[in-house]
């Protein structure tokens, strides 16, 4: 079992990890760096199918799956063979939380279906994740991120006006699942602290990205209006947008009437903070392609550093638009210590991306590898009580 620190919030909490690709992972990946002991659950041919989703690849696995899969033991099973299914109704004895994203109506949906789990396991949690929730015309639907970020309005609402539309450079519909299936699992242990019971607990891709509107949402059912895509720019605030200089592109972020006079002064031009067209920040959002335009002739004759030095001294929110190399050798990023190093037995010394919330000013660490494939089968089907004759017919049968 990974060491996991006693103080850690979810130390002593044991999860199945049924699921795969980005979403259930990134949940059991977020739980184990809380503290709780995961086991993922691969198939023997391949295991979680993002162990292939490169280049790039760093050892025998792609990034992409190393990206979520730390802090975990892998064990290789066969889930649609009576003995897969035995073990893993073993580790759910003793689990808490089991999370899976079994396309609806699939034959392991209904193998480990949700009403037979609770009823089996009582104080069991049970996360599953779909592409287009558990109700409605879509159900059966298989999705990944980007037909979430399509079929759920998020690439209509991007890109520039007069382009194409364009996905978000994040996996926004994976993502964005998962944070809510945190919460889900997080908020179901703390009600089983007062009733002693499980529950069954559903998010989509779907759901998720229309929580994720907000004031897009509550625009539209304001004024019926279809919303279109704006750029970098922001449907309720201007200047609020990423603007070019002489060489480059930064953003400035105003925020209200006050911030926009500091602009103003700070560019030159005091007389734009009275002009009726920009005085409030309605009249800038009426007028916004016209102070755009006065905004870019402005900033055009000097760079980046220039303007990004000279707005901040005057407390406007401004900062270049960094490339993934610039923030990860950004003094911010060292000083916050969001990179971990963790030594892989294939790759070698691996960084990863930390868990984003401190605990009493410390930051859960990576304490472990992301597994390789069935790294810890054996170990673990001999805490759930399998002899070692078992364990090799149980491994060899799962291969076969």
């Amino acid at each position: 079992m990974s060491e996991q620190p006693a103080a850690a919030p979810l130390a002593g909490i044991k999860v199945v990890d049924l699921s795969k690709i980005l979403a259930g992972p990134y949940v059991t990946m977020s739980l184990a760096d809380l503290g709780a002991d995961v086991i993922k659950v691969e198939h023997p041919d391949g295991g979680d199918p993002t162990r292939g989703w490169g280049p790039p690849f760093n050892g025998p696995d792609a990034t992409y799956y190393l990206a979520a899969n730390r802090n975990k033991r892998s064990v290789t099973l066969d889930l649609k063979s009576p003995g897969g299914q035995e073990a893993v109704h073993r580790m759910l004895a003793t689990a808490d939380v089991v999370v899976e994203n079994f396309r609806p109506g699939s034959s392991l949906a209904r193998t480990f279906d949700h009403a037979q789990l609770s009823a089996a396991y009582p104080r069991l949690v049970v996360l599953h994740i779909s592409a287009f929730g558990d109700h409605g015309p879509l159900r059966d639907e298989p999705g990944y991120d980007m037909v979430a970020q399509a079929s759920a309005g998020l690439m209509s609402l991007t890109g520039e006006p007069d382009g194409p539309p364009v996905k978000a450079g994040y996996a926004m519909g994976d993502l964005g699942a998962a944070l809510f299936g945190i919460i889900g699992v997080t908020s179901a242990l703390v009600e089983r602290e007062r009733t002693g019971r499980g529950q069954y607990v559903t998010t989509s891709l779907y759901e998720s990205q229309l929580a994720l509107h907000i004031n897009w949402a509550t625009g539209y059912f304001a004024t019926r209006e279809r919303p279109g895509r704006l750029g970098s720019g922001h449907p309720s605030l201007v200047p609020y947008q990423a603007y070019p200089a002489a060489d480059g592109h930064f953003v400035i972020a105003v925020g209200n009437d006050a911030l926009f006079r500091r602009l103003c002064e700070a560019l030159g031009h005091p007389e734009w903070a009275d002009d009726p067209r920009f005085a409030t920040n309605r009249d800038r959002v009426t007028n916004r392609a016209t102070l755009n335009a006065e905004l870019e002739t402005a900033l055009a004759h000097d760079t980046v550093a220039h303007w990004c030095a000279l707005l901040g001294s005057e407390g406007v929110p401004v900062t270049p638009i960094r490339t993934l190399d610039e923030v990860y050798d950004c003094p911010q990023t060292a000083a916050l210590g969001m990179v971990q190093k963790v030594d892989h037995p294939d790759a070698g010394p691996l960084e990863q991306v930390a868990f984003p919330v401190t605990f009493r000013g410390e930051r859960p660490s990576v304490r472990t590898a992301p597994p390789t494939l069935g790294q810890h089968s054996r170990d673990v089907l001999a805490e759930l009580g399998y002899s070692e004759a078992e364990i090799t017919r149980l491994l060899d049968h799962a291969q076969a």
